[in-house]
């Protein structure tokens, strides 16, 4: 895998942001929602790729247990989420198969890995559905941002700009004139 510079400090600038919203919390019934790192899924699954995403997802996760915000059960449901987010945009180009594939890989499959981590690694007992629940809540909070966040790009135009701005062949210079700006 050749390895994109401009993709690769979206990435990272989406860590950064990730790891200073991830104390950013919407309180939904007794539960509260951590929206920013599924916003951040959906929009480096998107933009970025599947493989640029899970890095990214990673990364924020790793920085944040070592900071002590996060915990080990960040790194199953993170990654997946962005990895199925954007290996469903690439596949069909589409953004409602992304948004479902951030949903479905963070909020189902992340879930149901987190088991593993958690009574394994963590010591702790739960059911294998446990985190199941409070995930789906999660990301469901958070891809309903990105899909309005995406909207506003679509309907701006930045959406294909920023697209055209991170194909590694295409240069700043051509994506403008491309615009007709």
């Amino acid at each position: 895998m050749k390895v994109n510079s401009k993709k690769l400090a979206v990435s990272a600038m989406l860590v950064a942001v990730t790891v200073s919203l991830s104390g950013f919390s919407i309180p939904i019934g007794a539960s509260r929602c951590f929206p920013a790192q599924h916003l951040a899924n959906v929009v480096a699954g998107v933009f970025l790729g599947p493989w640029y995403g899970a890095a990214m997802a990673f990364c924020t996760s790793l920085i944040r247990n070592l900071m002590g915000t996060g915990s080990l059960l960040a790194f199953p449901g993170s990654m997946i989420g962005a990895l199925v987010c954007g290996m469903l945009y690439r596949s069909t180009g589409k953004l409602a198969p992304a948004y479902a594939g951030e949903v479905v890989g963070t909020g189902i499959l992340g879930g149901i890995l987190c088991y593993p981590v958690a009574t394994l690694v963590m010591g702790k007992e739960a059911a294998i559905f446990a985190y199941v629940m409070p995930f789906l809540m999660s990301t469901l909070c958070g891809t309903v941002i990105a899909a309005f966040l995406i909207g506003v790009l679509c309907k701006s135009g930045a959406f294909k700009y920023m697209k055209q701005l991170l194909d590694a062949n295409v240069q700043p210079s051509v994506a403008v004139k491309r615009q007709g700006k």
